[in-house]
């Protein structure tokens, strides 16, 4: 007998199905359950608008990146308080990672579905209109709880769906979400921000989520519980995992699922990669910053500059995933890229004291970064859920939702550790633009006041036209009433200067170390990446994984024939 099921079987819940009975047009948009493992058209459509729905949603989560000297300047935010705005978000967007560990019990497809509707509601009519900074923080803490769930839901999808001889490539394109999240971030807002407001970039990103929302609506379905809570090897094992569904009971008790994540080949490896994207942390939230503050980039050419990074990045994706997916491992590629991102990452700390260095200097740098950390992190997200599923295949969401947590939690301690480290940033991005205008504009005036400092000393001593008759009358007589005209007309400016020039001056001498420091950080968080390569489930060996992936064949025709003589 055959045991793959009818286009109408495909549709309807099984056994461990969220819900069963007939289903109306509106029934199916909340019951997304498939009793069989779809074919390849159809699967692959999900894992399609699962990855534009994560590009979208991180799209709408990093622009506000790229427009953030707009954002800090409109709400009249220091810098300080703009990344506390980035450390709540990705706080309350790591216990909601947590919270989409329930997805296992949940489903997972109307948590990507419905989160991106809220999360393009609040994009496009709460943060652009938000009152106040107080505001703004809390509407961006929202679409960051968004995020967190739906950070956990899209990967646990991508792996219901990919059996693990095609994983790494499902999970280049999962990972390309981000990435190309990003890219699109830096190639709208460098084409489009000199003639667009900060309001109008967050508009466009959620435009675009509204968009993948009403595909999403109407085609995003995922396997029903009794299906997706088995190891898929390959799409040869579909008959076997079908006919065992029908045969597998709803879980009653799922305790002990989160202590089973908690161990090291689990939680060490999420903690690991945490780390070892510590740069591509900094890439997200502050490279416009750095490169406008340390080499006087505009926002547009710091993205612009930005987009060689997550271009490289997304294509070195992909092609390690079908690579690693053709020789059937993934940790040599995890090393591979680790090593050689720590190199250029290193050269790239050794240039940021360097004020010679040219943009493409740096081009080339992100470039190499890119392919390096994609060759990198591509096979990791695949070798992580197959170490998830050798603890416990039905504890996908769970182990993901350890990974997603761990994952922002560094986020939000490494945000909020930078302006403790590059104290500059601070000074630089408060004030910095404001010095600059006062010096322009004062220039003249700073030129008369350097010849004679000790005579605008004591002036300074008293309010303005208040000097003792004897120093007015020195005053004419050595810088002249034309002088004092000048100097006097830019009052305004030389207090900005006098309150704020000493302390930007120093920033500026002491940023590009201090940046330096922390770009050092993120090679020692790949440093540490290494080691727990080696606790992931995986082979190194090509021809000892094409020998597994032989004998697990044997196996489930094995199993199959058994399955076939018992119910004949």
């Amino acid at each position: 007998m055959s045991a793959t099921p009818t286009s109408f079987e495909a549709d309807r819940p099984g056994p461990g199905a969220p819900g069963a009975g007939p289903r109306g047009a509106l029934t199916r948009l909340y019951r997304r359950d498939l009793v069989g493992y779809p074919p390849t058209a159809r699967r692959i459509g999900c894992l399609a608008i699962v990855v534009l729905t994560t590009i979208v949603l991180y799209y709408m989560l990093y622009v506000q990146y790229a427009v953030a000297t707009s954002i800090i300047t409109h709400f009249g935010m220091t810098y300080r308080y703009f990344v506390w705005v980035s450390v709540i978000g990705n706080a309350v967007g790591a216990f909601a990672s947590l919270l989409a560990g329930l997805a296992d019990r949940w489903g997972r497809a109307n948590m990507v579905v419905y989160g991106l509707l809220v999360a393009s509601g609040l994009v496009f009519f709460g943060l652009p209109h938000a009152g106040g900074k107080a505001t703004y923080l809390v509407l961006f803490a929202l679409v960051s709880f968004v995020e967190g769930i739906v950070l956990v839901a899209t990967p646990a999808l991508i792996r219901d769906f990919s059996p693990q001889l095609g994983r790494a490539t499902a999970m280049g394109y999962w990972t390309m979400g981000p990435v190309i999240g990003s890219l699109v971030v830096t190639m709208v807002t460098s084409h489009t921000l000199d003639s667009a407001s900060w309001q109008d970039e967050l508009r466009y990103s959620a435009i675009a989520g509204f968009a993948v929302f009403v595909v999403a609506l109407v085609a995003l379905r995922e396997l029903a519980p009794a299906v997706r809570d088995q190891i898929m090897v390959s799409l040869r094992d579909r008959a076997l995992v079908e006919a065992r569904a029908k045969g597998i009971e709803p879980a009653v008790s799922r305790r002990g699922e989160w202590r089973g994540m908690l161990r090291l080949d689990v939680a060490g490896s999420a903690l690991a990669i945490a780390l070892f994207l510590l740069l591509y942390y900094a890439a997200v939230g502050n490279f416009v910053v750095y490169f406008a503050t340390t080499f006087g980039y505009s926002e547009q050419r710091a993205n612009a500059l930005a987009n060689w990074y997550w271009a490289a990045n997304a294509i070195a994706l992909v092609a390690v995933g079908l690579l690693s997916d053709r020789l059937k491992v993934r940790k040599p590629f995890m090393v591979v890229g680790a090593v050689g991102s720590i190199a250029v990452t290193a050269v790239f700390a050794s240039r940021a004291t360097h004020q010679s260095t040219g943009y493409y200097t740096f081009a080339w740098l992100f470039i190499g970064i890119g392919v390096f950390s994609g060759i990198a992190y591509g096979p990791w997200m695949a070798g992580f859920t197959e170490t998830v599923e050798k603890r416990n295949p039905a504890a996908t969401a769970t182990g993901l939702a350890v990974w997603g947590w761990t994952v922002r939690i560094v986020v939000a301690v490494s945000a909020a550790f930078i302006p403790v480290l590059v104290t500059s940033v601070t000074p630089l991005v408060d004030h910095g633009t404001q010095v600059t205008a006062a010096s322009q504009a004062a220039g003249p005036a700073l030129a008369i006041v350097k010849q004679h400092p000790q005579l605008f000393a004591e002036l300074g001593k008293y309010p303005p036209g208040k000097a003792p008759a004897a120093l007015t009358a020195q005053a004419v007589q050595q810088v002249g009433p034309d002088g004092l005209a000048v100097v006097a007309k830019a009052q305004p400016q030389l207090a900005v200067l006098d309150s704020y020039g000493a302390k930007v001056q120093k920033a500026s001498a002491d940023g590009p170390g201090q940046w330096r420091d922390w770009w050092w950080i993120c090679v020692g968080g790949q440093v540490l990446f290494v080691p727990f390569v080696f606790v992931m489930a995986g082979r190194w060996s090509p021809k000892r994984a094409r020998e597994d992936a032989e004998a697990h064949e044997r196996a489930v025709e094995r199993e199959l024939a058994s399955l076939s003589a018992e119910r004949e």
